[in-house]
């Protein structure tokens, strides 16, 4: 099996280490990233806006994850500066933007179809491939493709007459890419970088965007109230935004890359879709958010379609 060339991220089928370790990272993240949504949503009832909750989750990870990129660089400082614009890249794209639409999303929508919007991002992740390194798709890709969109229509509401907030929607869209983004960068290998230290120096260049774009006034930065609700029981706010910044972006983020590095961009964002059927669990647990029957099919066609998408990935060699 061929070693991946500078600037070319692993292929299916070469991990960049152990398979079952990469497969627990993935599932670990995807059960923490999978809890953003509802944490999120707790807080924007108590009328915390989106903008602060999401900087204040994204600041708290990147102060989680410092002892540890500080301790992954030991006197390999010179990482930092050769990859300036991979980490720049990876904060803005990678962090910043698919969680600034996301907790948008989550204001104006439920939780799974928020999370299942941007998580066509598979097929954006094979899109890339076919156009950086000329993955064309095969016809079982194709195909998978058809029956994701035709999920899409039915989770987004346009089979009904009662659709999902378009607002809403369109924030969740722009989360898709900024995921598949995620993946790309994440499985990168020749950089040199540990997964600490991209995760936090990726944290802390999204942290610190996106409080200089709300001290600019473009995001309102709006302290809500002292207590949020799950389930019907109060929760202090300090400590679901705790749990936001140490599990949904410390830990997810963390894990995610190590997951990623070790089983390549396509097979991690395949199994990352794992956060989509926890973060619907999560919802209709601590927010009593049930799906209808036509979101539920629509559901069940989306995973199914992305599903044949990876099934009919090109074999490699």
């Amino acid at each position: 099996m061929s070693e991946p060339t500078p600037h070319e991220e692993p292929r299916l089928g070469a991990p960049a280490g152990g398979f079952g370790a990469g497969l627990g990272f993935a599932v670990l993240s995807a059960a923490s990233f999978g809890t953003s949504g509802t944490l999120a949503s707790g807080l924007l009832q108590a009328h915390w806006t989106p903008a602060l909750a999401v900087t204040l989750r994204i600041t708290i990870g990147a102060v989680a994850l410092l002892p540890a990129m500080l301790r992954a660089l030991h006197r390999r400082w010179h990482l930092l500066r050769d990859n300036a614009v991979i980490i720049a890249l990876y904060g803005a794209l990678a962090v910043a933007l698919p969680q600034t639409c996301y907790f948008f999303a989550v204001e104006r929508l439920p939780v799974g179809p928020a999370l299942l919007i941007e998580y066509i991002a598979p097929i954006a992740v094979l899109g890339w491939q076919w156009a950086r390194h000329g993955q064309r798709p095969t016809v079982l890709t194709v195909a998978g493709t058809a029956v994701a969109m035709v999920g899409l229509l039915f989770v987004i509401g346009l089979t009904t007459d009662t659709p999902l907030d378009p607002i809403g929607v369109l924030w969740a869209s722009g989360g898709l890419f900024g995921a598949a983004a995620f993946f790309v960068l994440s499985a990168r290998t020749d950089t040199g970088l540990p997964p600490m230290a991209l995760a936090g120096g990726g944290l802390t260049v999204g942290g610190a965007l996106l409080w200089l774009v709300g001290a600019v006034g473009v995001l309102p930065l709006g302290v809500g109230d002292a207590v949020a609700h799950y389930g019907g029981t109060g929760v202090p706010s300090w400590a679901a935004l705790l749990a936001l910044g140490l599990v949904s972006a410390a830990l997810s983020y963390s894990a995610g890359i190590a997951a990623t590095r070790r089983l390549g961009s396509r097979l991690a964002s395949f199994v990352g879709l794992g956060e989509v059927v926890l973060a619907f669990g999560y919802a209709w647990l601590l927010l009593g958010q049930t799906p209808s029957g036509t979101q539920a099919f629509g559901a069940v066609l989306l995973l199914a379609g992305i599903a044949l998408v990876k099934w009919g990935e090109p074999a490699t060699s």
